[in-house]
């Protein structure tokens, strides 16, 4: 694969290039967790009620997932330093006028435009990474410190969000992304990059970015309501079958226009689907252990919102050695294959722990054990499935392959989430029928959602053990792909 010459840049200034990247998409990561331990305070502040509170983390959601691939196309076609500053912009001055919300309906706005910027930053930053480290050793080293940073983040939105809004207020949980933003801004002015799209169309298929973008954004809407409104009622199964029909128009669609928003052929490149499905078990193992386990932690252990950050901080440790010098060892000593293979397994033996946590539990025995296995898990795959993914393609169809990634964790973790989350409340109800006992049948319910979770973990390290092929199979499959 070879690269343009006009992404050339000064060996030492691309790791302050890659410093700016990560703090961008580190500002899209917090936001994910950070504003959940806000939301009580939302609550009371703005007097939402409690399905329309749920709009606030569902409204970023909403057009996070659903404009994904679109933001990486976007990348490919005008360049990707470009729409990486309109999303970083973008996310900041939604992140103003969050924080300065009086409103329910002023708040729901300005995070759904925020998931806007995020999707578009998202999407941009791992093609302007494989842009800029090319080399096989550095780009390792590169990936490790981005997935550090997606993997890390979430944990550490827990713990800032828990500061932000116990010493100052709710809306700092979305101010202290200015400062970030504009540095982000003004730093990738000077050290990014300006390349112009590497695609020798301009063309955009846009019936193809509408039906794709609705597609996503009603499957996440319907995902997102599943749990309040039944997974089984006419109402969400109605809106997937819409978003299952408007996908099939979108493939049908690109196989017929000239320019096409997603080249069929992509889906000859075995790693890329594969990593797309790994990344899809990978999130849903991922999401059960953070979410899941900062609610057991603070439901039935009473921990406080400080106290569940500080839980994470073993694991955010641990991910920080593997993913910032370990993971790209071992990428470059054994492969993709084996580090992801080897780290979904450390995650699905955390996740097996957790799942026998007990309704008295202590964090040296209950907690500390899943923790240090999940860190290690995290810190080893997440590199090499983002390497496997981005690997089979050439600099002009990065961004897209970066949203369809990004995508696949997005749309995993969400319906992933959703899934477990119902069987816990399935079991817990069951159990409170049955003994009564509020905490035990609390547990039950968290507990089987790891089991659950432990099992994604292990399907995606059977398909990656199985079906990702060697460096020179998918160098060869890629070969024949693109022509």
């Amino acid at each position: 694969m070879t690269h343009p010459p006009h992404i050339a840049i000064h060996p030492d200034r691309r790791w302050l290039a890659l410093i700016v990247l990560c703090l961008g998409v580190l500002m899209i990561v917090l936001d994910t967790t950070i504003v959940n331990v806000a939301l009580p305070s939302i609550k009371v502040d703005l007097a939402f009620g409690d399905t329309e509170l749920a709009w606030v983390v569902n409204a970023y959601l909403l057009t996070y997932g659903g404009f994904l691939l679109l933001g990486g196309r976007l990348g490919d076609l005008y360049g990707h330093r470009r729409v990486f500053l309109i999303g970083v912009a973008a996310f900041t001055l939604a992140s103003l006028a969050c924080g300065l919300s009086t409103t329910q309906a002023a708040l729901v706005i300005a995070r759904a435009i925020q998931g806007l910027g995020g999707a578009v930053v998202t999407a941009v930053a791992l093609s302007l990474i494989m842009d800029l480290f090319t080399d096989p050793q550095d780009r390792a080293k590169a990936m490790g410190v981005y997935g550090f940073v997606c993997a890390g983040g979430g944990s550490l939105g827990a713990m800032l969000g828990g500061v932000l809004t116990s010493s100052l207020s709710w809306h700092w949980v979305f101010l202290v992304n200015l400062p970030i933003g504009v540095s982000v801004v003004v730093a990738s002015l000077r050290l990014l990059p300006a390349a112009v799209g590497n695609t020798a169309s301009r063309h955009l298929d846009v019936w193809g970015a509408v039906t794709v973008t609705a597609a996503l954004m009603l499957a996440v809407y319907a995902i997102v309501n599943g749990n309040q409104i039944g997974w089984l009622s006419a109402r969400t199964l109605g809106q997937l079958a819409i978003a299952l029909v408007l996908l099939l128009i979108f493939f049908w669609l690109e196989a017929r226009v000239h320019t096409p928003l997603m080249p069929l052929r992509l889906f000859r490149l075995r790693n890329l689907m594969v990593a797309n499905l790994v990344g899809v078990l990978w999130a849903a193992a991922m999401f059960a252990w953070f979410f899941l386990s900062a609610l057991y932690m603070q439901l039935v252990l009473g921990y406080g919102p400080m106290e569940v950050g500080l839980a994470f901080l073993p694991a955010n440790l641990i991910m920080a050695v593997f993913s910032l010098g370990l993971s790209a060892k071992l990428v470059m000593r054994f492969g993709i294959r084996r580090p992801l293979v080897a780290g979904l397994v450390f995650a699905a033996c955390g996740l097996l722990l957790f799942s026998h946590a007990s309704v008295h539990g202590h964090f040296l025995t209950d907690i500390l054990p899943g923790m240090v296995l999940l860190g290690i898990g995290a810190g080893v795959a997440f590199n090499p499935v983002l390497l496997a993914a981005m690997s089979d393609v050439g600099p002009s169809e990065s961004g897209l392959a970066s949203g369809v990634v990004n995508t696949a964790f997005m749309m995993g973790g969400s319906l992933g989430l959703a899934v477990l989350a119902s069987l816990a409340a399935a079991r817990t109800q069951a159990a409170e029928t049955a003994n009564g006992t509020n905490m035990l049948a609390l547990t039950s319910g968290y507990q089987l959602a790891f089991l659950v979770g432990a099992c994604f973990a292990m399907l995606g390290a059977l398909a990656a053990a199985l079906l990702l092929r060697t460096s020179q199979a998918a160098q060869a499959e890629q070969a024949t792909a693109m022509h």
